[in-house]
């Protein structure tokens, strides 16, 4: 099943079951539905649109199990799984952003820093299909002086897969992509005595707050994170009635291939002494308001699949998981 672990399933959970043939040994089925009980494994498979359907559900004895993989809760297609990464890439294009001449990979290079904006990302509709052309892309990172680095979506990316399961690569976390539409949106009342403001850049005061993965960003760094992208940026923060600022985020608005409209929703630090009071939260609502005020259909943002405090905080604006990718650095 590649290089997507699986988390533990459990009862209500939409899976991807590789089983075992009993009567035809080094054959193998898929069995995909939602857990009715998992000891025993008892799947009920899906209906059209990846919903609960009324099929006979399947008891599948654990010596036939292969791999079980926990899926999105949703059927997601290929070509919305491209359109979400493109709508990134838009957001975090690098000083310098060119195509393969196959036109299927997007090179990116940038501060050296964030993997988002120094990666190559299978983009291109036939991506998927074709050889990694790693030697172009090698070529391209050598000239920047930057390590190989590309980005694995799952499925578009199985190419890059294969080759990563190669050898000599070194792979990074695996992190989660959720998405939400922009209609019914939360209320903006938590906290209701800190006041929200959105900028067209950060001062710093904004800068000052931000860290990537917990670790403060060097000045270049911070400095592409605020440069122009292929869309339009949004500074928000969370202020005290004395002006300090306690709570940031960065929204962007791109677009997809397919004309969707994106908001895309990063860069959120909550200022230690003022946790564990929904500020993330209420920053969060605030953004999601801003990005359909200003025409967005829809929303994603990215967590690492261990960040279970993130992720709970993302189910409660409402994000649901999308899909997965991983970004893998050449070390050979």
């Amino acid at each position: 099943m590649g290089i997507f672990r699986s988390d533990e399933v459990t009862v209500g959970d939409r899976v991807v079951v590789r089983r075992r043939l009993p009567d035809a040994p080094g054959h193998y089925t898929d069995v995909i539905g939602h857990v009715l009980s998992t000891e025993p494994l008892v799947v009920r498979p899906q209906s059209v649109g990846g919903l609960p359907s009324s099929a006979r559900a399947v008891e599948i004895p654990a010596g036939q199990v292969e791999v079980v993989k926990r899926l999105s809760p949703r059927t997601i297609r290929n070509s919305d799984i491209r359109a979400v990464e493109v709508a990134t890439a838009k957001a975090f294009p690098g000083i310098e952003h060119t195509w393969t001449s196959d036109g299927q990979w997007l090179m990116r290079a940038g501060d050296g820093i964030t993997e988002r904006s120094n990666s190559a990302a299978p983009l291109g509709r036939s991506a998927g299909f074709g050889a990694v052309p790693l030697d172009e892309i090698a070529a391209f990172y050598r000239r920047h002086d930057l390590p190989v680095t590309v980005l694995i979506p799952e499925r578009i990316g199985r190419p890059a897969e294969r080759l990563v399961e190669t050898g000599g690569w070194e792979l990074g976390p695996e992190i989660i992509v959720m998405t939400r539409p922009l209609e019914n949106l939360p209320a903006t009342d938590l906290a209701p005595e800190l006041q929200f403001q959105l900028d067209e850049q950060p001062d710093k005061d904004w800068l000052a707050l931000y860290n990537f993965r917990g670790n403060p960003l060097p000045v270049r760094a911070l400095e592409l994170l605020r440069e122009q992208i292929d869309g339009r940026m949004g500074f928000g923060r969370l202020t005290t009635p004395a002006g300090e600022t306690v709570a940031i985020t960065r929204g962007t608005l791109t677009s997809s291939d397919d004309d969707r409209q994106w908001l895309g929703y990063s860069a959120v630090e909550v200022s230690p002494a003022h946790r564990r009071r929904g500020l993330g939260t209420r920053l969060g609502a605030e953004m999601l308001a801003w990005g359909a005020g200003a025409g967005a259909t829809d929303a994603y943002l990215q967590v690492i699949s261990t960040n279970t405090a993130g992720r709970a905080l993302y189910a409660k604006l409402g994000f649901i998981e999308h899909h997965r990718h991983r970004y893998a650095r050449f070390e050979g």
